[in-house]
C-alpha cells in the first residue's frame, strides 16, 4: 500500500473547520468548482455512514463522484473515509483518504490550525500514476475554508 500526504494551514481554529467539514450544507458552498454536494446516504457521520460527494466542473474530467464509508472519527480533529464507490474506486482499490484538522500551538497562532490530507491506496488499473490530481484537488479545497470563514 502507498501513502500519500499533504497539507495546507488554515487561519481559522481547527474546530471551526472541523464544524465546516462535516456540515454537508457548509461543506457543499466552500467551492462549487471542486465539490458540488456533499450528504450523507446513509447514517448520520459516524463510523459506518456513508457520505457521497459530487466533485465540481473543475474536477470532473477525473472524478465526477466518490461513495465513501466512514470508518474512523476522532471528534473535533480527523475522519478517515474507505472510498466504496465512483472513479476513485475504479482507479485504485483500496484507497483510504483522513481528513484531520490540527490546531497550530502558540499565543499567536490561537485561530490557526493545519489542514492534512492524507490518502493510502493500492493502484487497481494498469497505468494509473498515483493521485497526484486528488491530493491537488484536496488541499485547494482545503485552502478555500479561509474564504469561505469570511463569509460565513
Amino acid at each position: 500500500m502507498e501513502t500519500m500526504k499533504g497539507e495546507v494551514v488554515l487561519n481559522i481554529p481547527s474546530e471551526k473547520a472541523w464544524e465546516m467539514y462535516r456540515n454537508n450544507a457548509i461543506l457543499s458552498k466552500i467551492n462549487p468548482d471542486l465539490l458540488s454536494a456533499a450528504e450523507y446516504i446513509q447514517g448520520d457521520g459516524a463510523p459506518g455512514s456513508l457520505r457521497l460527494f459530487k466533485l465540481g466542473p473543475a474536477i470532473r474530467n477525473y472524478v465526477k463522484e466518490s461513495v465513501e464509508k466512514i470508518e474512523k472519527v476522532e471528534t473535533g480533529r480527523s475522519v478517515t473515509y474507505e472510498v466504496i464507490g465512483g472513479d476513485l474506486k475504479e482507479m485504485y482499490d483500496p484507497y483510504r483518504v483522513t481528513f484531520s484538522f490540527i490546531p497550530i500551538e502558540g499565543d499567536n497562532n490561537v485561530n490557526k490550525c493545519i489542514a492534512e490530507w492524507k490518502a493510502e491506496f493500492k493502484v487497481s488499473a494498469p497505468a494509473t500514476p498515483p493521485p497526484e490530481k486528488a491530493k491537488d484537488a484536496a488541499l485547494r479545497f482545503l485552502k478555500s475554508f479561509d474564504n469561505f470563514q469570511l463569509s460565513y
